[in-house]
């Protein structure tokens, strides 16, 4: 019998080991070049916002394929040419086979398994659906107390435990009176991650991106889901050969990068912050140099953006240096 975000960890590490995670899902940038591009220029507008430091580590958490990077590079070259010159990419990729693949899209980067054993100075990080495959616990109301799931041959067991730790009491306290039955999500992993990052540029300068998916506000729910051959699949039947994620919880990732000294803009809408920075319109000036893909392109902005499909549910947040001015596309 084994913990679930212990199991989730070793499924997760097995499953990018040895698949190839997009023939089972497509994340954003390998569904508009633009996306890249535009989150490229975001980190510029973030470079000079924090004095233009030279050098600068422009880093990637959980980087696929290498498509983002390589986009918002090939973009940086033409329109942020002395950013492009003042950074060092590095990547956070504990897959090797992933690796290999980002290796042939950008070979000037260094590897790293975890954001702790990035460089120090001044950083700017992008992470796209990285925290949604981070593990969690779950654990279940039953009667006046609380029990945790973990997995066994049958599928789950619920063990009697403690009430789950939600981390600032002002935090989801409503959540200790749930409903019998009710099921509570925490994310350890993704609250560490949030607070060595917020740690990191309170300490020595920048920011940091994440774009996921879940809700703005904490709610009880159990959102734990497999991927397998591109359709839905049990998440605990056969581990290792499917995508296990679940949603991110944006109001602990928050609070526990305030906590490590840092600000926090966000989260809000992916659709609503493409849109103030620039996507469509990158996307339109895309499609007028190419008219036979404008339809695709156009399609592509809707799928990002578009409140019903990835524009709602999927949020933006940025943690920065207290210092640091509001950066682009949070600024109401």
């Amino acid at each position: 019998m084994e913990r679930l975000d212990r199991f989730m960890a070793r499924a997760n590490a097995a499953y990018y080991a040895t698949r190839d995670p997009f023939a089972d899902f497509t994340t954003a940038p390998e569904i508009a070049q633009a996306f890249g591009e535009v989150l490229g220029a975001w980190a510029a507008v973030v470079w000079q916002m924090m004095g233009a430091p030279d050098p600068v580590i422009l880093a990637e958490a959980g980087p696929g394929r290498g498509t983002l990077m390589a986009d918002a590079r090939r973009a940086l070259r033409r329109v942020a040419p002395d950013f492009s010159a003042a950074l060092r990419l590095h990547l956070i990729e504990a897959s090797a086979r992933l690796r290999a693949v980002q290796a042939a899209a950008l070979p000037e980067a260094t590897w790293h398994d975890r954001a702790e054993d990035l460089p120090p100075g001044p950083l700017v990080l992008l992470a796209n659906e990285f925290c949604d495959a981070l593990p969690i616990r779950q654990h279940v109301r039953r009667g006046a107390g609380w029990t945790e799931r973990f997995v066994g041959d049958g599928g789950f067991v619920e063990m009697p435990a403690d009430p789950p730790d939600l981390g600032a009491p002002d935090l989801g306290t409503s959540w200790l009176d749930a409903a019998e039955g009710a099921v509570v999500e925490t994310g350890d992993a993704a609250r560490r991650l949030a607070a060595t990052l917020g740690a990191r540029v309170a300490a020595s300068g920048g920011a940091v991106l994440l774009l996921d998916y879940g809700p703005a506000a904490r709610a009880p729910g159990d959102s734990l889901q497999a991927l397998r051959d591109g359709r839905p699949a049990d998440p605990l039947a056969d581990p290792g050969s499917a995508d296990l994620t679940a949603h991110v919880d944006f109001a602990a990732l928050a609070e526990a990068a305030r906590a490590a000294g840092a600000a926090v803009h966000g989260p809000l809408p992916q659709g609503v912050f493409l849109a103030r920075i620039g996507l469509p319109q990158r996307s339109h000036a895309l499609a007028r140099a190419n008219p036979a893909r404008a339809a695709a392109l156009s399609a592509a902005t809707r799928r990002l953006t578009e409140p019903n499909r990835m524009g709602r549910l999927f949020k933006a947040l940025a943690i920065t240096h207290p210092a640091l001015p509001t950066p682009p596309g949070f600024a109401e």
